[in-house]
């Protein structure tokens, strides 16, 4: 193999992350900005993320009213279509992992390294939640390892239906469209527990741009994506029962 990469086991990558992830708790654990405490997020829905406050600020700024259409929604109120699509297009290991996928995370900064950019980030779920809850889509270091550690705070804090619970509801569908809830009677006219597998697929594939573009809007970037979806909703069995 070449690169950086080149001769490091799969074992020494794990503790190379480790290490630095271990040395950034201490570094976070003694800044002014410590991690947030997340039990109280078992049993309550936030009123707010920091992402929502961002936009906010966003719009603010350009002089422009802010709406905001979201309503939490518990997840046994949302189609298990749009939980299965989203989990086949954004995390397929959701199921095994701990908060990281290590291995994704690895191959992700390697990448970085070598190309001096920061968006191959290879966030799981619960990365996206820690994210979208708590920091800024801002593409640093510091945030990312921020994130990380999150993550596995809300990974040994919350069960796993209550993190995809918590993604499904607070997750950017569009300006000021957050959660699967308000996505689904924005662009469908219906309510989330009624979205037909198209609808799903549709609105998991613009999760990674969801101000660009739009479920409804067919361009070639969303039928490439939709393509995506379904091929890994196939791969990974998410299209037949149990599908949670």
């Amino acid at each position: 193999m070449n690169g950086f990469d080149g001769g490091i086991s799969s074992k020494k990558r794990l503790g190379v992350l480790t290490a630095a992830l271990g040395l950034t708790v201490a570094w976070i654990g003694a800044s002014p900005r410590p991690v947030p405490s997340l039990s109280a997020l078992r049993t309550e829905n936030p009123a707010t993320t920091a992402l929502i406050e961002i936009r906010r600020a966003e719009s603010r700024a350009k002089g422009r009213p802010f709406r905001t259409r979201w309503s939490w929604t518990p997840l046994d109120r949302i189609s298990p279509r749009l939980a299965n699509a989203v989990i086949a297009a954004e995390d397929s290991t959701f199921a095994r992992h701990k908060g990281i996928a290590w291995g994704l995370a690895w191959k992700a900064f390697l990448q970085s390294v070598r190309t001096g950019r920061k968006d191959r980030g290879a966030s799981t779920l619960t990365q996206q939640v820690a994210r979208n809850l708590y920091l800024s889509p801002r593409k640093t270091y510091t945030r990312k390892l921020r994130e990380m550690l999150i993550a596995q705070r809300l990974e040994q804090r919350l069960s796993k239906r209550r993190i995809l619970e918590i993604y499904l509801n607070i997750a950017e569908w569009g300006d000021g469209i957050f959660g699967a809830e308000a996505a689904a009677r924005a662009y469908f006219g219906k309510p989330a527990a009624e979205l037909t597998w198209e609808e799903a697929v549709a609105l998991a594939a613009v999760l990674p741009s969801p101000r660009r573009h739009r479920p409804t809007n067919k361009t070639p970037w969303v039928s490439s994506r939709e393509a995506r979806v379904i091929s890994r909703l196939i791969a990974t069995g998410r299209t037949r029962p149990p599908l949670l």
